[in-house]
């Protein structure tokens, strides 16, 4: 092969790397005249090689050049006295008119004499990595929209005194311990005060402490190193480190395992953790917010449940009352829900009627907000013009009348047969007893649905299956 020959096939396969490149790559000589085009800026700018060569990078009309716009001529740029650009984020005008956002360098190049012979810039196209962080900003906010204080509905004394703790808590950087019935918006108040406080552009990360054995929450929490135990294939970041900057929710606290307890003591005495597996001490910058629907001072008398672990988390207590003690809020919570409905249904409710409304009124919620919600999506099933009458809402809301009130019972021992009477822990684990612990069976003889059972059970802590069994 001769040398021209070589010399030949040595520029086309340099022309073919540059052409192949994502990135667009042009020269342009010591007159400021482009030389080269590749292909990559043919589709970021508009034009075409034949285009471009011959003409300025005026052309491209960048936003910025060195912080200020392009000069007039090439012998004002200030990389020929440079002799390179740093890299800028800025713009190029596309042929038909509008701007791209790119990030642009430059090099001069020098001959073996160190004389310039001309400059060679790289332009990478950041539309889709805007796009991307506008859509990022957008979640964002809208995550801020959705745990704004004025989403936690209600006007009572109860739950004013809930608002004015949430915007304490949130100029503060206390741990924070809230503490309500399932269904009364302990994540919605967690929210709000993450994204209230300094911390709200960096994550809110949430674990449920109840849903994973022992191990597996380790692991969640703290992360772990490669062969930590079988199947740990790599290193993985926990949900502390994850949490960098930001706040960590830890949802039904009150669950944790004791050697859980004392690795999340020592998190909020250090704000440091050890991956499973690792022994290497990791300092993390987060606020520990926590919440448990059971008395967790309860908890700390009974023993399962530190004590020195308690009054860490309980710095800043926060009560959530149940909506049978704020049932003021009821008419202000349904009218939010029908809302909220109307928009995910394309229906036009507007209201319940007054005898459904009554219903509402003299019904004990022992699901709080979250069953009320779920009535209110219930009801929009079957209605389907206003307003929401009785016939369109749960069985358990329909059988009640005067307060916690059930449907007389069938006169089967163990029932009710003699009227209404109210339902009590001690009258519930008399009817669990009496009924080999069948929820069904306590759920016929009382005229309430199984789940409305399995809520009491849970409200009152009383286990699924009788002890022993």
């Amino acid at each position: 092969m001769g040398e021209k020959t070589h010399s030949l096939w040595h520029f086309r396969f340099i022309d073919q790397i540059i052409n192949s490149m994502t990135e667009g790559v042009f020269t342009m000589d010591v007159k400021g005249r482009i030389t080269s085009w590749n292909r990559s800026m043919e589709r970021i700018s508009g034009y075409k090689a034949a285009e471009a060569l011959g003409k300025t990078c005026r052309l491209l009309q960048f936003s910025r050049c060195f912080g200020k716009a392009c000069p007039a001529g090439i012998e004002n740029c200030k990389i020929i006295v440079e002799g390179r650009a740093e890299s800028k984020e800025c713009a190029l005008q596309h042929k038909e008119g509008y701007d791209v956002p790119v990030i642009k360098n430059a090099s001069v190049v020098r001959d073996e004499n160190e004389r310039i012979i001309g400059v060679v810039e790289t332009v990478t196209d950041l539309t889709e990595l805007t796009r991307a962080r506008q859509q990022a900003e957008e979640a964002f906010l809208k995550l801020g929209e959705i745990h704004r204080l004025d989403n936690i509905i209600g006007k009572s004394h109860a739950m004013q005194k809930v608002f004015s703790a949430i915007r304490a808590a949130a100029a503060s950087d206390a741990t924070v311990l809230i503490q309500g019935e399932s269904g009364t918006g302990k994540e919605l108040v967690a929210g709000a005060i993450h994204y209230n406080s300094h911390r709200k552009e960096f994550p809110l990360v949430t674990v449920n402490c109840s849903a994973l054995s022992e191990t597996l929450l380790e692991s969640e929490l703290f992360g772990h190193v490669k062969g930590a135990y079988t199947g740990a294939i790599r290193d993985r970041i926990g949900r502390f480190e994850e949490a960098e900057g930001g706040s960590i929710f830890l949802d039904e606290i009150g669950e944790l395992s004791p050697f859980i307890q004392v690795k999340l003591l020592r998190v909020l005495q250090e704000r440091e953790i050890e991956r499973v597996g690792e022994s290497k001490k990791r300092k993390v910058d987060i606020r520990i917010l926590a919440a448990t629907h059971q008395d967790l001072y309860e908890r700390v008398r009974e023993g399962h449940f530190r004590d020195d672990l308690y009054y860490r988390l309980k710095v800043f207590p926060i009560l959530l009352p149940p909506l049978r003690n704020r049932k003021e809020d009821i008419p202000l919570l349904v009218s939010h829900f029908i809302r909220l409905f109307n928009q995910k249904t394309g229906k036009t409710l507007q209201s319940l009627s007054q005898a459904a409304m009554q219903m509402f009124l003299d019904y004990d919620w022992p699901g709080n907000v979250r069953e009320l919600e779920n009535a209110i999506e219930h009801a929009f099933v079957l209605c389907n013009q206003d307003p929401i009458e009785p016939l369109h809402l749960p069985v358990e809301i329909r059988r009640v009348e005067g307060g916690v009130a059930f449907a007389q019972g069938s006169g089967r021992e163990g029932g009710f047969p003699h009227g209404r009477k109210r339902l009590s822990k001690k009258a519930l684990l008399e009817l669990l007893d009496a009924c080999d612990w069948n929820k069904a069976e306590v759920g016929r003889r009382t005229g309430l649905s199984r789940t409305a059972i399995w809520k009491y059970m849970k409200k009152w802590d009383i286990p699924l299956q009788k002890k022993g069994q």
